[in-house]
């Protein structure tokens, strides 16, 4: 299924990719991430509502780790993972001013699927074990380890704080470029679910 210089219409079909309960993972995933980024940054030296956007993120994410198992067809990992050469040979390809037409993630997005659910995962998890020492915003399971691992968290989830904004505007970007470049709406498929493919061979 990679770009092809034209497409005829009779190959084409509007079918339901997205089901219901990935797309709200996906929009509650996107006001936790940008919720938790924006009080760590710029909130209340208090972080409780911090914290408790970091609780639904793991939350979330625990939920899509057992919803790519026993999801709909392109929610399954399977339906997604795909390997190093088909991912080259999409690269190669999707500089083509054409829609691709992709049922699912392409391969590259697969990919970033599996990029930005590790790292959020792993981001998280930094700040349950974080202790900034104020005796105040102190991570949950952070005396369960020591003083130094606590540190040492702390100092991980500020880092992969910026390598997360990185991913969010990195995202962003890759939509506009969809958008403009290729003249493929991402945003309204995951709104409404459906999506312009090629017809099943």
């Amino acid at each position: 299924m990679n770009d092809g210089p034209s497409t005829e219409k009779s190959d084409l079909e509007t079918i339901r990719v997205w089901d219901p309960a990935l797309r709200l993972f996906h929009w509650a995933l996107t006001i936790a991430v940008v919720g938790a980024w924006g009080l760590g940054k710029f909130g209340p030296d208090v972080m409780t509502l911090h914290f408790y956007f970091g609780y639904a993120v793991l939350g979330l994410l625990g939920f899509r780790v057992i919803w790519g198992f026993v999801g709909p067809e392109h929610a399954r990992f399977s339906n997604f993972a795909y390997g190093p050469w088909a991912i080259l040979k999409y690269v190669f390809g999707m500089f083509s001013r054409s829609p691709s037409y992709w049922r699912g993630h392409n391969p590259l997005g697969g990919l970033f699927v599996f990029i930005i659910l590790g790292l959020l995962a792993v981001h998280a998890a930094t700040g349950l074990f974080a202790d900034p020492e104020d005796y105040v915003n102190v991570g949950p399971l952070a005396g369960y380890v020591s003083a130094a691992t606590s540190l040492a968290a702390l100092s991980l989830h500020d880092t992969l704080s910026w390598v997360v904004l990185g991913i969010v505007v990195l995202h962003v970007a890759a939509i506009g470029f969809y958008n403009k470049w290729k003249r493929e709406n991402l945003v309204r498929p995951m709104v409404t679910g459906r999506k312009l493919v090629r017809r099943a061979r």
